[in-house]
């Protein structure tokens, strides 16, 4: 069974603070895809966080995130992060991890915006 599992949420943090999410991979090997994260937030549209491509290790950023989110795969463990850093209370949301990330091309860059299949999510709330 495929399967994509998230973790390292489930906290209260606060603002300017830091967190890693983790991406494990059951079932298939995650470096045959180009993985990716997305958010869903209450009332507001989903919304593409990032993306590693399966290639050159790629990455590709939503404006909102750029400078503060790095992704990254660790193939041996099977793995993608998210780090997050300066963390802001307008990235509360249910982060999801997803395989096969596509990109939109807009504005001279290439931005997350379609993808796969994903896992359960998991919360991040940024908060003082």
């Amino acid at each position: 069974q495929l399967q994509l599992v998230e973790s390292g949420g489930g906290l209260l943090v606060q603002p300017g603070g830091s967190l890693r999410l983790s991406c494990a991979a059951s079932g298939f090997t995650l470096d045959y895809y180009a993985i990716g994260w997305f958010r869903q937030a209450p009332g507001k549209e989903r919304e593409g966080v990032s993306c590693i491509s399966r290639s050159d290790g790629s990455t590709y950023y939503a404006d909102s995130v750029k400078g503060r989110f790095t992704i990254s795969r660790d193939n041996a463990k099977n793995t993608v992060y998210l780090q997050m850093n300066s963390l802001k209370p307008e990235d509360t949301a249910v982060y999801y991890c997803a395989d096969d990330c596509r990109l939109t091309y807009y504005s001279g860059s290439y931005y997350p915006t379609d993808f796969g299949s994903w896992g359960q999510g998991t919360q991040v709330t940024v908060s003082s």
